[in-house]
């Protein structure tokens, strides 16, 4: 006897299993770039019977682990997956023919695939071959949590998150460029797990050479992402963290006039180095792209800020604000010149929300607000 089943999107018990799917699909943060995270769940008779998550691009999908675990007891259960299930031959089979000879009877999806490969196909095939499906389950979450494979779906480049620490006057850095350490240890904290579902984490050569940052988790993940530096003249110190690939790879980007010894000497340790004809954080990006990243962290300085803001690549702000006062004209901000002469011009976030960690606080905004998932389902399919 197969369990009861509602194909209301709301109901409680598929509202369950969904979260449970997005707590799997999270484990792997930050690891399955270009693809998006997916957790799944198959329930017989009100019981978990295989649950699994795509661990990283080129595994099989997480339906696939779910349904090896389940074997024969798959037969007449229910699927649960966060993200519509593949109808195409990738990397991995089609998922969709998987669940079909399964002999899976029902299919609970969190959000449609927005991949042109998959966009509602892998429902029409379930439905096609019989199988009950229901779409929309937590939808709101299922967007959120895959918002940066949305972005890189959408508009074929990473999501992009610029992070700063400032004092409550609006200073990143005293009038001599000393900034250790704006904000406590729950902030930075806050930041290396943040670079750990991270691709590629973004400095200017300044912060290089002021600071000499490490730019990884800190031990909060054993993942690390790429380290970026933009440099055009390639004036950087013979000498940082940043060179010690054997943590993290560190890429530098730099100009068609930067000394090739420099360049050498930089590759000789292993530091991946690209010449741009245009240096810029829109070519960086696309270069990003490219490579496979979906989120990229901006942690630079105001002047590379504003620059990456002009180019219209920041999506997203984390703004930590530290009860602090510094003071001084010449002392640096977050942002350079955006060319704004008046107030109305001003550029807003939206969808704020702020929380405390420690004694300061971290206001989070979106600067695309068409990136912020709907709260209520977009597909009825």
């Amino acid at each position: 006897m197969t369990e009861s089943f509602s194909t209301d999107p709301a109901d409680s018990l598929h509202r369950q299993w969904m979260n449970r799917c997005l707590a799997l699909a999270q484990q792997a943060a930050g690891l399955t770039a270009p693809n998006p995270l997916v957790g799944s769940v198959i329930v017989q008779a009100g019981d978990v019977v295989g649950e699994g998550f795509h661990p990283k691009a080129g595994q099989p999908h997480a339906e696939v682990f779910a349904l090896r675990q389940a074997g024969d007891r798959a037969k007449g259960a229910a699927l649960y997956v966060n993200l519509e299930p593949c109808n195409h031959t990738g990397r991995t089979p089609p998922c969709t023919e998987a669940i079909i000879q399964a002999g899976i009877h029902r299919v609970v999806v969190g959000m449609v695939d927005p991949d042109p490969r998959v966009a509602g196909s892998g429902i029409a095939r379930l439905r096609q071959a019989g199988i009950e499906v229901v779409v929309g389950v937590e939808e709101w979450a299922c967007q959120r949590l895959n918002e940066a494979f949305v972005c890189r779906i959408l508009r074929q480049r990473p999501l992009s998150l610029l992070k700063y620490a400032m004092t409550l006057d609006g200073k990143i850095a005293t009038t001599t460029g000393h900034s250790q350490w704006v904000t406590g240890p729950e902030a930075r904290a806050a930041v290396h797990q943040l670079r750990a579902v991270c691709d590629a984490v973004v400095v200017g050569g300044n912060t290089v050479r002021c600071d000499d940052p490490h730019l990884t988790s800190h031990g909060h993940s054993a993942h690390n992402p790429r380290r970026v530096v933009m440099s055009r003249a390639l004036d950087l110190p013979d000498q940082a963290h940043l060179w010690d690939t054997s943590t993290a790879p560190t890429t530098v980007f730099t100009s068609l006039a930067a000394p090739a010894e420099k360049r050498q000497r930089l590759e000789q340790v292993g530091v991946e180095v690209v010449v741009m004809d245009d240096l810029t954080p829109l070519n960086v990006m696309a270069h990003l792209y490219k490579q496979g990243c979906a989120q990229v962290l901006w942690e630079c300085g105001g002047t590379l800020a504003a620059q990456a803001i002009r180019d219209g690549v920041i999506d997203k702000v984390w703004a930590f604000v530290a009860p602090k006062l510094v003071g001084g004209q010449a002392a640096p901000t977050p942002l350079g010149d955006l060319g704004i002469a008046e107030m109305s011009a001003a550029l807003p976030l939206h969808h704020l929300t702020w929380r405390s960690l420690g004694p300061d606080l971290l206001i989070e905004g979106y600067l695309t607000p068409e990136l912020w998932p709907r709260e209520k389902p977009a597909s009825q399919l």
